[in-house]
């Protein structure tokens, strides 16, 4: 089964523990690149979350955004430095001592003095939050790969049926592929003829140059090749393994075989239809680009 690299997915755990929320998106990418957007406090867990995305997907850029919340009883503590506050004191009253000053430092004043009150965040128990952090990832895994399968087969479906008009181009060009020998041939009559200055052929050394030139004319091969490609190409798109590199490199040979039949022909009617070939290769190209 075709997969995209396209998809959306999310997972939501509320717990008697932690209430988290994850949703993971995917675009194309030449490998697996995952960022995860998550709480400092979670930074530990980083290798064991990109593992088990990574457990399903080879290719692709995945942003993983994490909310969580902890249902514990704990909570953020305001925490005083008291000698820090005793030094401020400390210095206001020798400032007194030395200059024309009155009145007290007040808590209110305090307050706003930097490091004498900070908050105090509790430590969070992560290993006592995996199980739920796991059930939410499973969740937006599976929920994006089902997106990815189910753009999968949309991309196989349409790739299959420009395969399809591929093959039937191919027919067209092979039964006017003995035109191509043809007009080479009258090419090289025409040639002969220009360099005798008696105008009289030489029918030997005339056949001797006409079998050369066929064999170099000749685009036999290349139509053979291109129903080889073609083959393998839709017997590719039905794995279930991920399949996209290789379908990348069989569009380049394609590209090839029918790049070298356009340059042996000058047969008006036979290069349109290998315009018609490249204009379907270059749409399935961009559908390729997407594909797992």
């Amino acid at each position: 089964m075709t997969k995209s690299m396209t998809g959306f997915g999310r997972g939501e755990v509320n717990s008697e523990v932690l209430k988290i929320i994850i949703e993971m998106k995917s675009v194309n990418h030449r490998y697996c690149e995952i960022v995860l957007h998550m709480p400092r406090s979670m930074n530990v867990l980083e290798d064991r979350i990109k593992k088990l995305i990574q457990q399903k997907i080879a290719r692709g850029r995945v942003d993983v955004y994490i909310n969580a919340h902890s249902c514990g009883s704990e909570r953020t503590k305001v925490k005083v430095d008291e000698s820090l506050a005793a030094s401020y004191i400390q210095a206001v009253e020798e400032l007194k001592s030395k200059l024309p000053l009155t009145g007290e430092a007040t808590v209110t004043e305090l307050l706003n003095l930097p490091g004498v009150f900070s908050l105090e965040e509790p430590e969070e128990d992560t290993e006592l939050w995996w199980p739920d952090i796991e059930a939410a990832l499973v969740q937006a895994r599976e929920g994006l790969m089902d997106m990815r399968s189910r753009e999968g087969d949309r991309l196989a479906a349409d790739i299959q049926e420009r395969i399809g008009r591929i093959a039937a181009f191919v027919d067209e060009i092979e039964q006017r592929s003995p035109l191509v020998v043809e007009e080479y041939r009258e090419r090289l009559r025409q040639r002969l003829h220009d360099l005798l200055e008696s105008g009289i052929l030489d029918q030997a050394r005339l056949d001797a140059e006409v079998v050369l030139f066929a064999e170099r004319s000749s685009i036999a091969e290349e139509i053979v090749r291109l129903r080889s490609h073609l083959a393998q190409f839709g017997d590719d798109l039905a794995l279930s393994t991920p399949v996209g590199r290789k379908l990348d490199f069989l569009l380049q040979e394609l590209n090839r075989e029918i790049n070298t039949i356009s340059s042996k022909s000058s047969d008006v009617s036979l290069n349109r239809t290998v315009v018609e070939v490249k204009s379907e290769l270059e749409k399935i190209r961009e559908q390729v680009q997407n594909i797992e």
